[in-house]
């Protein structure tokens, strides 16, 4: 096999035209990893802000729950009930005082 003039341009086109098409791919490339950097950016941000939202959204949650037991009606009735038992008692010790002192701020009677 002969190396003449046309074997040698056509070899010399073909490298050229191998080299500038991985040039070609080098930059588009290049182009595709920055894309993806951003879009991984853009991916960690939103990650970020569902991950807050999450957060806020299971705390609202607990109070609610909180909230939710605090005002059942039955824990209310049972906080009724012991405020109505509480009111009785300390009718029933007004009432004791007051004779106590009816009993200290009059005549005692002879022992």
């Amino acid at each position: 096999m002969e190396l003449d003039l046309r074997m040698l341009l056509t070899l010399g086109g073909m490298l050229v035209s191998i080299v500038s098409a991985a040039i070609i791919v080098r930059q588009k490339l290049l182009t595709v990893v920055e894309q993806l950097l951003d879009i991984e950016k853009r991916l960690r941000a939103m990650d970020t802000r569902v991950d807050k939202s999450e957060v806020r959204a299971g705390t609202a949650n607990q109070s609610l729950e909180i909230l939710s037991g605090m005002l059942s009606p039955d824990r209310r009735e049972k906080h009724h009930r012991e405020i109505a038992t509480i009111d009785a008692r300390l009718g029933s010790i007004e009432r004791e005082i007051g004779h106590l002192k009816t009993m200290h701020n009059t005549k005692h009677p002879p022992l």
